[in-house]
């Protein structure tokens, strides 16, 4: 793999790039080459046509950026080019945090990450640990139906937090989220 620098303007968007970029996560993108620099080529096809980086070459051009790096993808077929262009969005958004280490993370950390989105996992926290501090407050017998929508990140936050109430509690939760 090599990466060549090519000139911004020769790159091409692909038409039917199917990734949502927001203006608040260009905007991120942004923030996050200024801090850290720009350390992630661009994937493009043999008539420069994106692959993969639409959300860094949006921000780079923004940022005003005359060259930029690329790698050549030439060795895909037209259709290999449509497939990797979904899998490669799709691969990132399989798996969520490890929420344990997240947490812990984001408290070591001293720079503000809710800049990037990370204020989401740290409001849910805070939300999540005074629910479950009201359950072992008041311990009842009766049953509460409750039904609530989690994405798998949240859903897996949850199973995590549920490692450190007691065990009634957390196989109620557990039941309620659809867990074992």
């Amino acid at each position: 793999m090599q990466i060549e620098q090519i000139e911004i303007n020769l790159i091409k968007e692909y038409e039917n790039n199917v990734k949502i970029h927001t203006d608040e996560q260009i905007e991120q993108i942004i923030m996050s080459i200024q801090k850290y620099g720009n350390n992630d080529p661009i994937a493009i096809d043999e008539n420069n046509t994106i692959i993969e980086g639409h959300g860094r070459f949006l921000a780079l051009k923004r940022l005003g950026y005359n060259t930029i790096p690329v790698i050549k993808l030439g060795h895909l077929t037209d259709e290999q080019k449509r497939e990797y262009i979904l899998i490669h969005n799709k691969l990132t958004m399989n798996t969520g945090f490890d929420m344990e280490k997240l947490e812990k993370e984001l408290d070591e950390i001293e720079t503000d990450l809710s800049l990037y989105g990370f204020e989401q996992f740290e409001e849910f926290f805070e939300e999540l640990d005074e629910e479950l501090e009201e359950l072992e407050d008041e311990p009842t017998d009766e049953t509460v139906k409750l039904t609530i929508k989690l994405s798998r990140t949240e859903y897996e936050a949850v199973v995590n937090k549920l490692e450190t109430i007691n065990n009634d509690h957390r196989l109620a939760l557990l039941e309620l989220l659809g867990g074992e």
